[in-house]
């Protein structure tokens, strides 16, 4: 998966959760801050993107840094393996 994958399914991801449409994410975009969300709403995301491109992600290897922007989130998401998605089933 490359990094414009992650940003597309992060994006589509965010629409459904915060029911808005969320499109053209820069990298130094502030999830919480920018983008307002909290820890449900994170939660509520990780489990879309779970959904929708295989992430899996053990809760003991969550670090709130890694959900400081767009960017570290994506470096996150690149740096655990991904289960196949449903869709590639």
């Amino acid at each position: 998966m490359e990094r414009k994958d992650v940003v597309q399914a992060l994006e589509t991801a965010l629409t459904d959760v915060l029911e808005r449409p969320v499109t053209g994410l820069r990298g130094e975009v502030r999830l919480f801050d920018d983008l307002h969300l909290d820890s449900t709403t994170m939660l509520e995301m990780l489990m879309a993107l779970e959904d929708s491109i295989g992430l899996v992600v053990d809760p003991e290897e969550l670090d709130v840094d890694d959900f400081e922007s767009v960017d570290t989130f994506t470096d996150f998401v690149l740096s655990v393996p991904l289960a196949p998605s449903p869709a590639a089933a």
